[in-house]
């Protein structure tokens, strides 16, 4: 992965099948050239992350490729279709308005 001609490497890590890859980083180091997007929004549920959970999986990550090179974002898009969608759209603002704090704690403790 770390060889792709990217700058940017979008990594999931709030749905429960890879909230566990995050430990990538502490075993082979980041290369200089290349930055992070962490998922730390599950999109696949109704439940909205707490702002602190949102902290603590950037810090996680943040602890080993830096601050200035960790980005928030959602594991992917909120399974959304014509007419019908995943997860409810008053629920996906909150699950954003939440990454948004969650990253502003995050920044203040990196």
């Amino acid at each position: 992965m770390l060889k792709v001609d990217a700058g940017t490497i979008y990594v999931e890590g709030a749905n429960p099948r890879h909230a566990h890859e995050w430990r990538v980083f502490q075993e082979v180091p980041l290369p200089d050239d290349k930055s992070v997007i962490l998922g730390v929004i599950d999109v696949k549920t109704n439940y909205v992350e707490h702002p602190r959970l949102v902290a603590d999986r950037l810090v996680q990550v943040g602890k080993f490729v830096g601050k200035e090179r960790l980005m928030a974002g959602t594991d992917c898009g909120f399974g959304t279709f014509i007419r019908w969608s995943l997860v409810d759209p008053g629920v996906m603002w909150l699950k954003l308005a939440s990454m948004v704090e969650g990253a502003k704690i995050a920044s203040g403790e990196l």
